[in-house]
């Protein structure tokens, strides 16, 4: 039987999406190591009615461990775009933010993450950010962009200013959630733009 063929038979038999039965395959998987490639290609699948289930997954198991996702950010990230399934979208955005956030504390180096990797999150993250997600996914979205615009000496300098145009159209008809982190993120980049003039 293929890996995949495993995890979606996992999948498959997981019963009600409780935290105790994602987490019953988080931590099989995190015994059966072998399996991690599978779950993450499986998230990508995504006439399989399950896929998202994969991505719920995928995020428990990079709670602890975000390393594991490192020889695997090609794929990780060059597909992201072709999630539209909500619960699919939202654990991943949720990754991204890791990813962006030990990006950022340097536990994660420029030789792991690469400039593509961030060109491809980012892009995403923009898709998320303007269409009709969950207010998760978007406010995650705004977290890791605005981490990848503040890396000084790169070429992502721009992600601030196309990220403070849409938010500031955005905020007066959002829900409160979104106005929230919104006005945060706005307050952030205000105080560094502040300090670098």
């Amino acid at each position: 039987m293929a890996n995949t063929d495993k995890i979606k038979k996992l999948l498959d038999t997981m019963g009600p999406a409780s935290r105790v039965n994602r987490t019953k395959i988080a931590d099989y998987i995190i015994e059966n190591e072998n399996l991690f490639s599978a779950l993450i290609e499986t998230i990508f699948e995504t006439e399989y009615k399950y896929h998202h289930k994969a991505a719920w997954v995928l995020e428990l198991i990079l709670d602890d461990n975000l390393e594991w996702i490192i020889p695997h950010l090609d794929f990780f990230t060059n597909n992201l775009s072709i999630l539209k399934n909500q619960s699919a979208i939202r654990p991943a955005s949720k990754i991204c933010k890791w990813i962006a956030i030990a990006f950022d504390k340097k536990t994660i180096s420029k030789n792991e993450l690469r400039k593509t990797h961030i060109e491809n999150i980012v892009e995403a993250g923009f898709d998320w950010l303007i269409e009709n997600n969950k207010v998760a996914t978007q406010a995650y979205s705004m977290s890791f962009l605005f981490l990848f615009g503040k890396q000084k000496k790169s070429n992502f300098n721009w992600i601030h200013k196309e990220l403070k145009n849409i938010l500031t159209q955005n905020i007066p008809s959002e829900s409160p959630a979104y106005k929230a982190q919104g006005k945060h993120v706005l307050k952030i980049m205000k105080k560094i733009s502040l300090a670098q003039s």
